[in-house]
């Protein structure tokens, strides 16, 4: 079963990579709307009527934010958004970034960051700023930490029809995997379930406990992660995802719909985005607009994973971009 697995996945990568075995739809370049270090965005509209990008730390900032006045640019990379993190946190490697406007017209951050006596572990914080570009004043108290797990990773807010505040995060399982690829590729295979835990009007409060809507297969590899949930105007939930490990050309886009926000989630047959699509390599960390009406996503480029983005086109409970 490993060798075949192995050989699957070498198949995989040789088809990706090759732009002859795309359509011709998909051989034109894609071009990076932010060209510096941008991963895993998250995206928010804000007072100003303008598009706000957010970003996993780059070394100089926590959360590296960008504006721009459409979501096809022009981008302009303005600041850190979150200068400081919460009371939980030793304030190291801040992560996957996303950011709703709730009902008060205030904004909430959630994010990603090292937890004091975690042994570099992640957990889910949250913050707070009356205006999309921040700064964010973190909350002192954690909101999702399940360190026997192995933590959690790559938040994202979303909010239903009727007017609920949910909240999408991984469960950091391959963290403390038993090595391999991301950790997690020696058996025994380690769960990286998705999970749904919904929030009280203010965006920070959790109500009940969280449920599981996802998990890793054998087709993903070592993982699922980088949720970003959605509804469409007929009722499906699309929940976009990444497989497989960002440092390898197998990294993806795919999604899973369901027809009610607590699922059961089924997975797409096919990946969204893979490597040699539109000429992207390592295509993940993908957020969904408000509308469904486009992702924003990083790949590889040459300064690490830079911002790009992707019209997509929702039909039942089928996405193409």
């Amino acid at each position: 079963m490993a060798a075949r697995l192995a050989l699957l996945g070498l198949l995989a990568t040789l088809t990706a990579a090759s732009p002859l075995t795309q359509p011709l739809s998909r051989r034109q370049n894609e071009a990076a709307l932010i060209t510096s270090n941008f991963p895993d965005p998250g995206l928010v509209i804000g007072k100003d009527g303008k598009y706000h990008a957010y970003a996993t730390n780059n070394g100089t900032a926590n959360i590296p934010t960008a504006i721009a006045d459409s979501l096809s640019g022009p981008w302009s990379v303005v600041g850190n958004a979150l200068p400081t993190t919460g009371a939980w946190s030793n304030g190291a490697n801040v992560w996957a970034p996303d950011v709703l406007q709730v009902a008060d017209g205030s904004f909430v951050m959630y994010y990603t960051a090292e937890v004091v006596g975690g042994n570099g572990h992640h957990c889910v914080g949250t913050a707070t700023s009356s205006v999309a570009t921040g700064p964010f004043t973190p909350q002192d108290s954690v909101l999702a930490c399940p360190l026997s797990q192995g933590g959690a990773i790559d938040p994202a807010g979303f909010i239903d029809a009727d007017g609920t505040n949910w909240v999408v995060y991984k469960i950091d399982g391959n963290s403390i995997g038993n090595g391999g690829t991301c950790d997690n590729t020696v058996a025994p295979i380690v769960s990286t379930p998705i999970m749904l835990q919904q929030m009280a009007a203010d965006g920070i409060t959790a109500v009940g406990d969280p449920v599981q809507i996802l998990d890793r297969g054998d087709a993903d590899g070592p993982l699922v992660e980088a949720p970003s949930l959605v509804r469409t105007s007929a009722g499906t939930y699309i929940l976009f995802f990444s497989s497989n490990c960002f440092s390898t050309t197998l990294y993806d886009v795919s999604y899973a719909t369901a027809s009610s926000v607590k699922g059961p989630y089924t997975k797409s047959s096919a990946p969204l985005l893979v490597t040699g699509d539109y000429g992207l390599q390592a295509p993940g960390g993908a957020t969904v607009a408000k509308d469904a009406s486009a992702i924003v996503f990083h790949a590889n480029c040459p300064a690490g994973r830079c911002m790009f983005e992707r019209a997509i086109t929702i039909s039942g409970t089928t996405v193409t971009t």
